[in-house]
């Protein structure tokens, strides 16, 4: 008779025999630059900070206390980081299912059987209890590299939810910025309207008192129109950009608290980008491409696995007594113990075919990884220019402004004093009026590509 000590003897045996089929993860060789295109001059040496853009937290990057106290709202109560939580219990709660498959199964049971026939009408009751298990020893690591997966599928979930957040980081202090630019063109259309207003009234009583001609009066009302019409198209943009930063919030439509205006918000002029190879590490999408290769690369070894023995073990141990008082007691106990072995021999090439899909979506994550790496890399070199780029333009834009503000006092100043018509100020206002809009957007594109830089360097995920 076979005794418990070896069977377990044998069992521990198998799995100090086991091995793990199937490929070793190895990060792939992937190729980056020395150093980004589109950083300045100033930057372009090597990084002497402590720590790089990317890794500087939100609340020191964007320094408007009401935009810090929508981001913490945000990350609290938008849905999209709620449903990125739920995702990572899942994730997480599969990795307790996959894992449970390297441990035995035990079950128990009982019954109670009453036999009569017409021979033995009294026959006796019997009564049964039992415990059984099942263990699937894990000899060429199937459940193991299953587990791996799972667990890299877990990991590539919270980044997945880094991603998330800090897309929604990014996508406030977008809409946030935006906001801001509405509200400053509002009140250059404000103040624009005053001034017109102030001169349309001039222009009436010079024609009154026949000092200028009927079109004076009419040019006037066309710049106190065109001021009117820009503020109410300017009242609805702010008000629907409000409902969309409530919905990022997770509120229902309401007003938004301003902070610092879209001049005054605070923004590194030089930004201390850091090495290309710190993307690996500091951006979330890369690092999730990543660990769905290590989980694609798991898989391979789970496929592999099939095409070997699975050795199973199965135990029982139970008693049977017509009286309760009898159980456990001499012959009324039993037990068992059995083990077998199942090798594949014809699936129809089902098992091939499965490890060469295996090794396929592996290639697809290996490849998606290093695209994902040249994709980063590409995203802050392109942010390094357009925020360069942005700075110089807003810089340009703000001398035109000056200019057509000097050009329109001047033009004000010959028409008042006879030496031009009033077209010439129609002219310079509008120029001077359109310049003030479009310096407004010139501030906001520049602070939009200091957000879009952060996000490319891999910012605002870390709490």
């Amino acid at each position: 008779m076979i005794s418990m000590r070896s069977i377990a003897t044998s069992v521990l045996l198998l799995s100090l025999c086991g091995c793990l089929v199937g490929p070793n993860y190895k990060r792939p060789q992937v190729t980056t630059p020395d150093q980004y295109r589109g950083l300045a001059p100033s930057t372009a040496t090597p990084q002497t900070a402590t720590e790089t853009f990317g890794q500087m937290k939100w609340w020191t990057v964007f320094q408007d206390k009401v935009l810090d106290d929508l981001i913490r709202e945000a990350l609290t109560n938008n849905y999209d980081i709620r449903i990125a939580a739920t995702r990572v219990e899942q994730a997480r709660d599969i990795v307790g299912i996959t894992h449970a498959d390297q441990l035995p199964s035990v079950s128990a049971g009982g019954g109670i059987q009453q036999v009569r026939s017409a021979l033995n009408p009294g026959g006796p009751t019997f009564d049964t209890l039992f415990v059984q298990a099942q263990y699937i020893v894990d000899f060429w690591g199937q459940f193991r590299r299953a587990t791996e997966a799972a667990k890299a599928n877990l990991l590539a979930t919270e980044y997945g939810q880094n991603v998330v957040r800090t897309t929604l980081v990014s996508d406030l202090a977008s809409a946030y910025f935006l906001l801001r630019q509405y509200d400053t063109q509002l009140d250059y259309s404000q103040k624009t309207l005053l001034a017109d207003q102030d001169m349309l009234k001039l222009n009436t009583i010079k024609y009154q008192g026949g000092e200028s001609a009927k079109t004076d009066v009419l040019q006037a009302q066309l710049l106190v129109e065109q001021s009117e019409a820009q503020i109410v198209s300017l009242n609805q943009l702010i008000e629907q950009q409000e409902n969309a930063i409530s919905t990022l919030l997770g509120r229902n439509p309401g007003p938004i608290n301003r902070g610092f205006s879209l001049v005054e918000q605070p923004h590194m002029p030089e930004i201390p980008a850091g090495l290309p190879s710190t993307l690996l590490q500091q951006r979330p999408d890369v690092r999730q491409a990543e660990m769905f290769l290590v989980s694609a690369n798991a898989n391979v070894g789970v496929a592999k696995a099939a095409f070997f023995p699975q050795f199973s073990l199965t135990g029982q141990f139970g008693a049977q007594s017509t009286s309760i008082t009898s159980f456990l007691q001499g012959p009324a106990t039993f037990w068992s113990l059995g083990g077998q072995a199942l090798q594949p021999i014809y699936e129809g090439g089902r098992i091939r075919a499965n490890y060469k899909l295996a090794w396929a979506k592996r290639d697809e994550a290996e490849l998606s990884y290093k695209q994902s790496v040249q994709l980063a890399v590409a995203d802050v070199s392109n942010s390094l220019v357009g925020y360069a780029q942005s700075q110089k333009f807003r810089a340009k834009i703000q001398e035109q402004t000056e200019t057509y503000y000097e050009t329109a006092r001047l033009a004000n100043v010959r028409f008042n004093g006879g030496a031009t018509s009033f077209l010439e100020v129609l002219v310079t206002q509008q120029q001077y009026f359109e310049s003030q809009l479009a310096l407004a957007r010139a501030w906001n594109e520049e602070l939009q590509s200091y957000v879009q830089l952060y996000r490319a360097l891999g910012g605002g995920w870390e709490l």
